[in-house]
């Protein structure tokens, strides 16, 4: 089944498995506002999305890693969720946004649909945090399996907002995966935890792909905020010169429909 991905914005991303549509973490708002991410962190959003809420296509599910930040959720794209029938997320997400099905890690749902056979989205650990961080702080975050017959070469994961941490290595014990799409940027708020991170950097992602081993590589959420601290530039840099990641690199064209 042929697989189309075409980035949007962040870690927005509309993933295309034949005739059924997924849209991540949406984040369809404007730039230039200012947001409150919680316990004093603050950022700006300094890119548009490439594709404007009116501009998206009919979407069957949403899976959202998350529901407390505003770079993974924010207003049109809270709005645009209100419209979808099938949006998955974490538990607490589940308690709090309207229409939402929670998972647990390692928990599975399959989704109901004539286009795709068989179905299953399972929910991964993800630690969106320094280590040295309580997880009350930044609240609780999982990643994405995404499963259906005819997976020949293996499944789709997608990281969520997370540093390298065992959890990953879980992953790469659980799933052969065709294709790894991760969450990087190296988010920082230096007036309130210093260089700790909140998602991967060049290096977090080098390590997980060397674990995880996924025939295709696309990195996402590495601009568009100012709490991300390492430049797209120096990311693809360290990617393209790395012998694994340099060959199974897809680095998406923002609002290019990419087959993959």
């Amino acid at each position: 089944m042929h697989i189309h991905i075409t980035h949007i914005d962040t870690a927005c991303i509309l993933l295309e498995i034949g005739s059924f549509r997924i849209l991540t973490d949406p984040t369809l708002d404007k730039s230039g506002q200012l947001y409150h991410h919680g316990f004093g962190a603050l950022s700006r959003k300094t890119d548009d999305p490439a594709l404007p809420a009116g501009g998206l296509p009919e979407v069957d599910l949403i899976l959202l890693s998350h529901h407390q930040h505003k770079d993974n959720f924010d207003t049109q794209g809270k709005a645009f969720t209100g419209r979808v029938a099938n949006v998955i997320s974490t538990r607490k997400a589940s308690r709090e946004v309207p229409g939402v099905i929670g998972l647990s890690n390692w928990e599975t749902y399959t989704v109901n649909t004539p286009k795709v056979s068989n179905l299953r989205i399972t929910a991964t650990p993800a630690q969106h945090r320094p280590w040295w961080i309580p997880e009350i702080i930044s609240g609780p975050v999982i990643g994405f399996v995404i499963q259906y017959d005819g997976q020949s070469d293996g499944v789709i994961y997608i990281s969520g907002d997370t540093v390298y941490f065992k959890g990953i290595d879980e992953v790469a014990k659980r799933f052969k995966v065709d294709v790894g799409i991760f969450h990087a940027g190296s988010v920082q708020f230096r007036y309130l935890s210093g260089l700790g991170k909140y998602t991967m950097d060049s290096v977090d992602l080098l390590r997980a792909v060397r674990v995880i081993r996924p025939n295709k590589i696309i990195p996402v959420h590495q601009r568009g905020w100012t709490h991300f601290k390492e430049s797209e530039s120096h990311l693809k840099h360290i990617l393209e010169a790395d012998p694994i990641t340099r060959e199974r690199m897809i680095y998406l064209e923002r609002g290019q429909r990419t087959f993959i």
